[in-house]
C-alpha cells in the first residue's frame, strides 16, 4: 500500500499517553490487591486514509487500546484526540455527538449482530439513532450501503442466521459505514474466518477506506494480513509499544528483537526460501507483576545489564520508525540484531 504521512492537522486520531490499568480484586470483601496494567503508556497518530496496523501477541493490550480509543472504556491516564477534540473525560452525553464519527468492526461477526433484526434493520438502526435523514433517505442509504458490500437489496430482508461468517462480516462492515465515520476500529475482524474468505474481507475494507478516505486503526495478531492492509505498523509488548514505523520498513529492517521474531514466524509462500525462525524463549510477562526495566528483557537474547533496570523510550531512529531498545540508544552504538 502507498505510505501515507501521519503528521500536522490531517490526523484523524491522536493518542497520547494513553493507560489503563484494571483492578486485581480479591477475597469476600473483593479487597484491591494490585492492578493489571492492560496499557501502560500508548501514543501514535492515525491520518485521513491510513491504517495503522496494531500487532502483538494475545494479551499485549491490543484490543483494549481499541476500546480506549473509542471510550469504550475509561482511561486510567492520558489522553485521546479525535479530530482534534481531546475526547477523553467527556461525560456520555458530551461524547455522544462524536460517535458518529468513530465505529467499530467486532472480531465476532455473529455476536455484535441482534439476531432479532433483519439485515437492513441493523444497518438503518445507527442512522435513525444520529437522525440521519428521512425514512426515504435512510432506505436510499442503506441500500447503497448493501450494494458497496457487495450484497442485493433482497438481502435487507434477510436475518444474520441466514449469513454466512464472511457475509455478517460484511453486514457488519456496512453498518459500520452507515454514519459516514472519519475512523473504525476493525478488531480482529478476520481472525474467526476461513482464509478465502479473510482476502474477501480484507480486499473490502481496503476498497472502502480508499473510496470514503477512512482512517482505520487494524488489531491482528496475524502479520501477513496486517502487512496486506497497513500502511504502518505498530508493535505491542505487554501493555507497551514498542516499535511503529511503515510496513516496508518493519519488513524489510525490523529493529526491536520482540519484532524480528515474530517476522521470523510468518509463513513464507515459496517452499523454496529458506528461513530462519528465532525461538523466543520463556513466558510472556504478566501485566499484573510485569517486570522492572523493559518488558522484553526476560525473554530477549541481546539482554544487558542496563536493560533489567531502565525502560527503554520509545525513541525516533530515522524518520518515521521509532523503537524502544537500549541496543538501539542514539547516544551509543547500534549492533545489528540480524549479524
Amino acid at each position: 500500500m502507498t505510505s501515507v504521512a501521519a503528521s500536522g492537522p490531517e490526523n484523524i486520531l491522536s493518542v497520547r499517553a494513553v493507560k489503563k490499568h484494571f483492578d486485581v480484586r480479591k477475597g469476600l470483601l473483593a479487597k484491591k490487591v494490585g492492578n493489571v496494567y492492560a496499557v501502560d503508556g500508548v501514543s501514535f497518530d492515525i491520518a485521513r486514509g491510513e491504517t495503522l496496523g496494531l500487532v502483538g501477541e494475545s494479551g499485549c493490550g491490543k484490543s483494549t487500546v481499541g476500546r480506549l480509543v473509542l471510550r469504550l472504556l475509561d482511561l486510567t491516564a492520558g489522553e485521546v484526540h479525535l479530530k482534534g477534540v481531546n475526547i477523553s473525560e467527556l461525560t456520555r452525553s458530551e461524547i455522544l455527538p462524536h460517535r458518529r464519527e468513530m465505529q467499530m468492526v467486532f472480531q465476532d461477526p455473529y455476536s455484535s449482530l441482534n439476531p432479532k433484526l433483519s439485515a437492513g434493520s441493523l444497518v438503518s438502526e445507527p442512522l435513525k439513532n444520529f437522525k440521519q435523514g428521512t425514512s426515504a433517505e435512510i432506505d436510499q442509504r442503506v441500500q447503497m450501503l448493501f450494494e458497496k458490500v457487495g450484497f442485493k437489496r433482497e438481502a435487507m430482508e434477510r436475518y444474520p442466521h441466514e449469513f454466512s461468517g464472511g457475509q455478517r462480516q460484511r453486514l457488519g462492515i456496512a453498518r459500520a459505514l452507515a454514519v459516514n465515520p472519519s475512523l473504525i476500529v476493525a478488531d480482529e475482524p478476520v481472525s474467526a474466518l476461513d482464509v478465502s474468505v479473510q482476502a474477501q474481507v480484507i480486499n473490502l475494507l481496503i476498497d472502502l477506506q480508499e473510496e470514503f478516505n477512512l482512517a482505520l486503526l487494524f488489531i491482528s495478531h496475524d502479520l501477513a494480513v496486517v502487512e496486506h492492509v497497513s500502511h504502518r505498523i505498530a508493535v505491542m509488548y505487554v501493555g507497551k509499544l514498542v516499535e511503529i514505523t511503515d510496513t516496508k520498513t518493519l519488513f524489510k529492517n525490523p529493529l526491536h528483537p520482540y519484532t524480528e521474531a515474530l517476522l521470523s514466524a510468518v509463513p513464507v509462500p515459496d517452499p523454496r526460501a529458506i528461513k530462519k525462525k528465532i525461538i523466543i524463549k520463556g513466558d510472556v510477562a504478566s501485566p499484573i507483576n510485569p517486570p522492572s526495566g523493559c518488558r522484553f528483557h526476560t525473554r530477549c537474547p541481546h539482554v544487558m545489564d542496563r536493560c533489567r533496570v531502565e525502560d527503554p523510550a520509545l525513541q525516533e531512529m530515522e524518520a518515521g520508525h521509532r523503537v524502544a531498545c537500549h541496543l538501539h540508544d542514539p547516544s551509543g552504538f547500534t549492533p545489528s540484531l540480524k549479524s
